[in-house]
């Protein structure tokens, strides 16, 4: 098998403002394998938050790609590679490589799932206003689930201008870790009462055991907080909820491990994903229909995408 990893920066088509900052551009960390005929890809976005950068995944890319080309298998690279953006790459390219054995005239190659699968649009934080507006916008489009992105500001001004933008849109809300315990409590139940259906991460990772202390008047989904199912015994009591992405898990092979236990120890389920192209959501489609919530957008706010794209359209994203 030969292998090989490279970097691709695509511009975004407009600022992704969550509340750690804003970007302008996805740097995502590419995996191509070719053996006998056939050729595999996978892809990852390195994310600081978890003390990843390109060039720390790169390096790890590149010391276990001699290991790659002599055979190692998906099972094996679990033992060799801790989770995160570098084993995901290598993990998924060596799925698709599987997979690109299995063709149908119906379905074409790779497809495992259904055609399509409805997705979230992310509202990223801005005045409550241009909130409100990008809510009318996206619901006008077909978008039946809103996800706002939202720091410790504004929070309830935001929410009840995207709710009166959208009255039938279902909400949900990520935090990206910026709340604190002070007033979490009253700020669930008010988000509760305008109808939001699930808060993502609203406390920082290790620093989350307050929720434990009182009765959730709506499900709380652990995000930062969960990887692998190593963490799961950690979060009872704490979240009815965990966000699987393929950059955290370390690939589809621990991701369908993650979603079996999860839902074992009674966890609901969310699928994830980083700003990132096509290419990661494919890899992640097995998890499709195991989830409630779907949060695929990715690839929406890229200038431009990988050929050939999913389609987005109308709240759903079509393998076509």
């Amino acid at each position: 098998m030969r292998a090989r990893c490279y970097v691709e920066t695509w511009p975004l088509r407009t600022s992704f403002v969550i509340s750690r900052g804003a970007r302008t551009s996805a740097q995502v960390v590419v995996v191509e394998l070719t053996a006998a005929g056939r050729s595999g890809v996978g892809e990852c976005t390195p994310y600081p938050r978890y003390g990843e950068s390109v060039q720390s995944v790169l390096a790890q890319l590149e010391s276990v790609l001699p290991e790659v080309e002599a055979g190692l298998d998906r099972e094996q690279l679990q033992a060799l590679m801790p989770a995160g953006a570098a084993r995901n790459a290598l993990d998924c390219a060596l799925a698709d490589w599987e997979s690109s054995a299995v063709t149908s005239p119906a379905t074409g190659r790779r497809c495992t799932g259904p055609r399509s699968l409805n997705t979230v649009q992310t509202l990223v934080i801005d005045t409550p206003e241009r909130m409100s507006r990008a809510a009318e916008a996206a619901v006008a489009d077909g978008v039946r689930v809103l996800k706002l992105k939202l720091d410790d500001r504004q929070v309830l001004e935001r929410v009840m201008a995207v709710r009166r933008a959208a009255p039938e849109a279902q909400l949900v809300i990520d935090a990206n870790e910026a709340w604190s315990p002070g007033n979490l409590v009253e700020r669930c139940q008010s988000l509760a009462q305008l109808g939001v259906a699930m808060l993502e991460q609203p406390l920082p990772a290790g620093e989350d055991e307050f929720l434990a202390s009182f009765s959730h008047p709506l499900p709380i989904c652990a995000d930062e907080s969960c990887h692998t199912r190593g963490d799961l015994s950690r979060l009872r009591g704490r979240y009815e909820m965990i966000n699987i992405k393929l950059d955290k898990t370390g690939g589809i092979t621990e991701a369908l491990a993650l979603a079996e236990a999860g839902q074992a120890a009674g966890f609901a389920l969310m699928l994830g994903c980083m700003l990132c192209t096509s290419r990661a959501i494919r890899a992640a489609w097995p998890l499709g229909e195991k989830v409630r919530f779907r949060d695929l957008d990715g690839p929406t706010w890229l200038a431009r995408d990988v050929v050939p794209p999913l389609r987005f359209a109308g709240g759903r994203v079509y393998w076509d």
